[in-house]
C-alpha cells in the first residue's frame, strides 16, 4: 500500500537525540542553580553564624551537581570520554574546595582562596562551553530550552566574577572594590561588577586599575556581546528546525525522552 501523503511521517532520532531530548527537563534547575549564588551572596560570612558560613559551600555544591546532570557526555567517542572525566574532576575538587572555608585555619591561607577560585573558574568556564556545545544539538526549541539559554547567560557573569576574583587574589588591586574586609564580600562585589560589564551597564562604583583588569573587562565584554549573538543564532535556527519537526508527533517526543535507557 502507498503511504498517505496526508500522514504525518515519524522521524528517527538517534542515540544522541534521543539522550539530548531526555536532558531538556534540567535546564530549568540549572538556570535556579545558577541565579542562587548571585541571590545568597549577600548573606555569605565565613566568620558568621552557622548559615551564613554555610551559604558559599552550599549554594557552589549545587550549582556543581546540576551542571554536572545538565551537562553529561553526549556522544560516545573517546575524546568526549576523556572530557566528561576531567569536567566530573574539576567539578569535584571546586566544590570540596568550597567547604575549607569551615576550617578557618585553612581557609584564611592566601593560597587555599586562590586555589579553589581557580578551581572553580576553569569548571564554570568549562561549563559554558559544554552549555553551548549542548545548546547546539537540541532539536527544537521550548519553554526549557530557552531556560537553558538564560542559564548560560546568567552563568556567563558568574564566571566573570570568580574569575575576576582570581585575579584579584593573584594581583591585589587589579580592582577598586571600595572598602571589603573578607573573601565572600570581594566574591560578591566581582560578580556584580561582572554583570554590570556584561550587560553593558557600566556604573563606574567598581573599576579595573591596572592592565590586568582591563584586559579581563575587554574580554568579558567582547564574550558576553559574542555569547547572545550566538545565542540568538541557535534559538532562531532551532526555531525554524521545530517547524520541520512538526512531522515528529507529540508522542514520538515523549517515547524519545522517557523510553530511552
Amino acid at each position: 500500500m502507498a503511504p498517505d501523503p496526508q500522514q504525518p511521517k515519524r522521524l528517527a532520532l538517534n542515540a544522541e537525540q534521543r539522550r539530548i531530548l531526555r536532558l531538556e527537563p534540567q535546564f530549568i534547575p540549572f538556570l535556579v542553580t545558577s541565579l542562587l549564588p548571585v541571590m545568597v551572596m549577600p548573606y555569605a560570612h565565613s566568620s558568621g553564624g552557622p548559615l551564613q558560613r554555610l551559604v558559599v559551600p552550599v549554594v557552589m555544591t549545587l550549582l556543581v551537581v546540576q551542571s554536572l546532570r545538565t551537562l553529561p557526555r553526549i556522544d560516545s567517542s573517546h575524546r568526549a570520554q576523556i572530557a566528561v572525566r576531567v569536567f566530573q574532576l574539576l567539578g569535584i575538587l571546586a566544590a570540596a574546595g568550597t567547604w575549607l572555608d569551615q576550617m578557618p585555619a585553612i581557609w584564611h591561607r592566601h593560597g587555599t582562596q586562590m586555589t579553589v577560585m581557580a578551581l572553580m573558574a576553569a569548571f564554570l568556564m568549562f561549563s559554558a562551553v559544554r552549555l553551548v556545545q549542548l545548546l547546539s544539538r537540541v532539536m527544537r526549541v521550548n519553554l526549557q530550552v530557552l531556560a537553558g539559554a538564560a542559564a548560560g547567560y546568567v552563568h556567563l557573569g558568574l564566571t566573570g566574577g570568580v574569575v575576576a576574583t582570581l585575579i584579584q587574589h593573584m594581583h591585589p588591586a587589579t580592582f577598586a572594590l571600595g572598602n571589603y574586609d573578607r573573601h565572600e564580600e570581594m566574591l560578591e562585589r566581582l560578580i556584580y561588577f561582572s554583570y554590570v560589564t556584561a550587560s553593558s551597564l557600566g556604573y563606574g562604583d567598581v573599576l579595573p586599575t591596572n592592565p590586568f583588569g582591563e584586559r579581563f573587562t575587554v574580554l568579558l565584554s567582547i564574550s558576553s556581546t559574542l555569547y547572545v549573538s550566538l545565542l540568538v543564532g541557535l534559538v532562531l535556527s532551532r526555531y525554524i528546525a521545530t517547524q520541520d519537526l512538526e512531522l515528529l508527533d507529540e508522542e514520538a517526543f515523549e517515547e524519545a525522552r522517557d523510553g530511552f535507557k
